[in-house]
């Protein structure tokens, strides 16, 4: 009998796009890595007034880099975003409040689908540039992701419930008492130890964290194998696939072990 899996907690907003790629990378190491991946569906404005913080797309110059950096990190995990036409009007002025809420009855009522209809309103917003807050629109993301038209009825009628609004609060208040400021933010759960890391570039250091450090080159977390140069002074130990000083360059293959 092995280990068992250790917990970690997903707060994510389909609003964000950096949510979607830490999304893709957990959902596609969490047998590998062995842990137990409790998606939170979570307002990201409700943690953005919280926290005093702004959107990064409200500075031009970061607005551009972001942009930029969405694009090639989507390349480089192999997740299909392309930003939206309207880019700010998506993102400030419809917003996601009526998709998290039925991503939250979701979870309290379907928690098995929680995944496919999550994936699925990322696709129509950041992959296909379609709406997320009408009702068809949502229902039509519920139906791809394998939910009964009668079901996703059931639960798009519940979003305005107090129950449903209650959990996404709760919900966003969680993911701030860990200290988040925007999102994503990863919760690892390790022994005695409780680690909040925020954004999808931190994923080599929670698989640090879990002692998992290591490429898979079926699954795109780390760049693919490559020769690259040692800095001078510096080579290549053999026994700890590490790099030591030495009076000579060398040449080594990239690896994480």
């Amino acid at each position: 009998m092995g280990p068992l899996p250790r917990t970690l907690e997903l707060f994510y907003d389909v609003l964000s796009p950096y949510s979607w790629l830490a999304f893709e990378v957990l959902c596609r190491y969490k047998n590998i890595w062995n842990v137990s991946l409790q998606l939170r569906p979570t307002l990201i404005a409700g943690i953005m007034k919280d926290s005093g913080n702004q959107p990064p797309a409200l500075l031009p110059r970061k607005a551009l880099y972001v942009k930029n950096d969405v694009r090639l990190l989507g390349q480089h995990l192999q997740v299909p975003i392309r930003l939206p036409k309207d880019f700010f009007f998506v993102i400030f002025e419809k917003g996601s409040l009526t998709a998290m809420r039925f991503l939250t009855v979701v979870k309290l009522e379907h928690p098995e689908l929680l995944e496919k209809v999550s994936r699925e309103l990322w696709m129509r917003i950041w992959s296909r540039d379609e709406d997320i807050t009408e009702p068809q629109s949502i229902l039509a993301a519920a139906e791809k992701a394998g939910m009964s038209t009668g079901q996703a009825r059931e639960l798009l009628e519940r979003v305005s419930t107090p129950q449903v609004k209650n959990q996404l609060k709760e919900t966003t208040e969680a993911a701030c008492k860990y200290g988040a400021f925007g999102l994503p933010v990863t919760v690892a759960h390790l022994d005695d130890e409780t680690y909040m890391l925020f954004g999808s570039d931190r994923m080599e250091l929670l698989a640090h964290l879990l002692g998992k450090l290591q490429v898979h080159a079926e699954l795109p977390l780390t760049p693919p194998l490559h020769d690259i140069s040692c800095p001078e002074g510096w080579i290549q130990s053999k026994k700890k696939n590490v790099l030591g000083p030495s009076s000579n360059g060398a040449s080594y293959r990239h690896s994480c072990a």
